[in-house]
């Protein structure tokens, strides 16, 4: 990858495997937006960022320091991954190899921590179109305005100052009750969600599921997008429709990346099943 100044915004050439469309917007995170002219605006770790593609496949980020992208963005679209050898790898199965193929370029964001806990208890029983809405709610309401019409991501100390009624105002609906208790003990420090992330991965999960309100299929979302164990493999109806596929287990292939396989296998089930 190289890395050029461009008056203001910042070019990235030679970024192998990225599609924008396949990765911000396959559910794993919940706050970009396609805009008319093709690009994509989004929040993160507290930074607003526009990124397009232009038809030389360099990315564009609108707008964005250095520092900025050293200190938040390189780690965000996990740009020191070789995606490229990771897919070569799954490509030694034929349905990952099938899948890759069609949706190449899909990334796992390395998400805040806390931001991708309460968004994947949000996302239970839910849509993906009603999760947005409910977290644009959310941080219109609570986060700080980094740019017209752009909010931070409401911390744990904002959201436990409030009422689950509050929560409930926003359409969060009987999930309310867990954002409100989960805010409430990492405020207090009764989850240390950094210790968690240091975890090894079933260590890391266990301490999850005891979080009033989070269940396997939550704990193991936010493992892969908000914790960076790319090897967690979440499964919901979609997936378990793909493992009839696996009778007798993953490929070996997918080992160690078996997050990252999960993501292409759940693209093609969403798509084609």
């Amino acid at each position: 990858m190289i890395i050029e100044t461009r008056n203001s915004d910042l070019v990235l050439r030679d970024v192998k495997c990225l599609s924008l469309p396949l990765t911000l917007d396959c559910g794993e995170a919940f706050r970009w937006e396609e805009q008319e002219d093709g690009s994509w605006s989004g929040v993160a770790f507290s930074k607003f960022l526009n990124i397009r593609e232009d038809a030389d496949g360099n990315f564009i980020l609108k707008n964005t320091s250095t520092e900025d992208f050293e200190a938040v963005w390189r780690n965000y679209f996990d740009l020191d991954r070789d995606y490229a050898a990771i897919c070569e790898e799954l490509k030694k199965d034929s349905l990952v190899a099938q899948t890759i193929d069609e949706y190449y370029g899909i990334r796992i964001l390395n998400q805040d921590p806390w931001e991708a806990l309460v968004s994947f208890v949000i996302s239970q029983q839910n849509n993906i179109k009603r999760i947005k809405g409910i977290i644009k709610r959310l941080c219109e309401a609570y986060g700080e305005e980094l740019a017209e019409g752009a909010y931070s991501f409401p911390s744990a100390e904002r959201l436990s100052a409030l009422e689950v009624a509050d929560l409930e105002a926003i359409g969060a609906g009987y999930r309310a009750k867990y954002i409100k208790r989960l805010a409430d003990n990492v405020a207090a420090g009764n989850i240390n969600l950094a210790e968690i992330k240091a975890m090894p991965l079933e260590n890391a999960k266990a301490a999850l599921l005891d979080i009033y309100g989070v269940g396997i299929k939550v704990a193991n979302c936010a493992l892969l997008f908000g914790f960076q164990f790319v090897e967690c493999f979440p499964v919901d109806v979609w997936m378990k429709r793909v493992l009839e596929y696996y009778p007798d287990g993953l490929p070996e292939c997918f080992k160690g990346y078996e997050g990252i396989a999960q993501q292409y296998l759940f693209h093609w089930a969403r798509n084609n099943l």
